[in-house]
């Protein structure tokens, strides 16, 4: 049966795993009258943003690019840019968006070597390794990696595989889609060699989607020279001739520009190892409750692959995932991610990234809870609320450091208050 769609006061509860919920000072901070992206002042704004993007990638060495588009067209832009029709390329399939990734691939004329992976695995690390050093002339020109699949809650290890590039000695570049990690997963482009990475706005960057963000090594930069795909529109030439001085080859979206110097602002304020440790926090509170509390199963085949930024989470066989996503909908006004592909109907999603808190985190999971029981699902009301309270009342922050001294004190501090109390009474006396 569908569930009756109410009228609700308030607002969505937004738990997709893009987009995702936007702060009120990046918000507001969109809400400008238009401006001239021709003035004589723009670049005030272009120079210093196009800057501290490196920041959010991890990159000294690297150039940023900042495109009015999706990551979908960031994905294009790295390969269009750096390789010629024939190139071979290779990727694995694990997801729906490294499936779209290959298949993208192909349509601009790349020749994609593609290993089919389990959905719930990430990238097969020796795999990959024996597939490049059988590659003895070298034609694999690009690796893709999928750095978090965001259709089945899998992160995969891209130091490692940059080890397994580095053990091969091959020379292919190695690419890597971080939409849904880059500004909410330790990504690290210097250190582990990427030479193009892809990022989007509508997640870890907490804007609304319409905005490709992304970085090129100086080798890819390089390649980009002599690169023969058909681009436009996407070519970074354009964008390397107008940057520089603090503009852009066509219009951009000044408010979404406005937007995302509040957002690396709250980002860099924050501190990005901060952004990293609270979004494993989240994470980890929203998987025991799962596992724990609801003794279900994740689509993560094993610890090593659970993503801090989104939970994909099994249902019974007898219960289509979609049925506790349309409740949760229209019944409680919350907006949960579908399972896609070979997934639909099999697990739904509850994204933990971004803008998100550990009370945030308590409606999702109560939200959840009860479309799960309305959708038949046989889970004791708070058990998975009581292991997400457990954990993250014992690994809160703040209970080291609080207004009268440790948190974990309220209750002893209000002991000591009384007792001086009675010995000043006492004194009195």
């Amino acid at each position: 049966m569908p569930a009756e769609k109410l009228a609700f006061p308030g607002r969505n509860y937004l738990y997709a795993p893009g987009p995702t919920h936007i702060p009120v000072a990046v918000q507001n901070a969109m809400v400008v009258p238009m401006e001239d992206h021709r003035a004589p002042d723009f670049p005030e704004l272009v120079k210093p943003l196009l800057r501290d993007l490196k920041k959010i990638f991890k990159t000294r060495n690297g150039q940023t690019f900042i495109f009015p588009a999706t990551g979908t067209a960031g994905w294009e832009v790295a390969l269009s840019n750096t390789l010629s029709p024939g190139d071979k390329v290779l990727i694995a399939r694990f997801g729906q968006f490294s499936h779209l990734w290959a298949d993208l691939a192909q349509r601009i004329g790349l020749d994609v070597q593609l290993v089919q992976v389990p959905w719930g695995e990430g990238v097969p690390l020796e795999q990959f390794g024996r597939i490049l050093r059988a590659d003895k002339k070298h034609e694999i020109k690009a690796v893709l990696a999928c750095h978090n699949e965001t259709a089945t809650g899998v992160t995969s290890d891209i130091a490692g595989l940059r080890r397994v590039m580095n053990r091969a000695k091959h020379p292919a570049m190695l690419m890597v889609d971080g939409v849904s990690s880059i500004a909410s997963i330790d990504f690290r482009m210097d250190e582990w060699k990427v030479d193009v990475a892809v990022s989007g706005s509508q997640k870890g960057f907490m804007l609304p989607a319409g905005m490709a963000l992304l970085a090129f090594s100086r080798r890819a930069l390089a390649a980009a020279k002599t690169a023969q795909c058909k681009r436009c529109f996407l070519d970074i030439s354009d964008h390397i001739a107008t940057n520089k001085d603090g503009f852009f080859p066509y219009t951009p979206s000044v408010p979404m520009l406005r937007g995302l110097r509040a957002s690396i602002d709250l980002l860099l304020e924050e501190g990005l190892e901060n952004v990293f440790k609270r979004h494993y926090r989240l994470a980890e509170g929203v998987r025991r409750a799962v596992v724990d509390g609801w003794r279900l199963d994740l689509c993560a085949a094993a610890p090593k692959w659970r993503s801090d930024t989104v939970t994909a989470i099994k249902t019974p066989r007898n219960v289509n995932a979609a049925e506790v996503i349309h409740i949760a909908y229209h019944r409680y006004n919350v907006s949960l991610g579908a399972g896609l592909s070979e997934v639909a109907g099999k697990v739904f999603r509850i994204g933990h990234l971004g803008d998100n808190n550990e009370v945030r985190m308590m409606a999702a999971l109560g939200g959840v809870e009860m479309a799960m029981r309305d959708a038949g699902m046989k889970v004791k009301p708070g058990s998975g609320l009581a292991k997400a309270i457990e954990y993250y009342c014992d690994t809160a922050p703040g209970k080291k450091i609080a207004a009268f001294g440790s948190v974990k004190a309220p209750r002893e501090a209000q002991v000591k208050r009384k007792s001086k109390a009675r010995k000043n009474t006492r004194k009195r006396k």
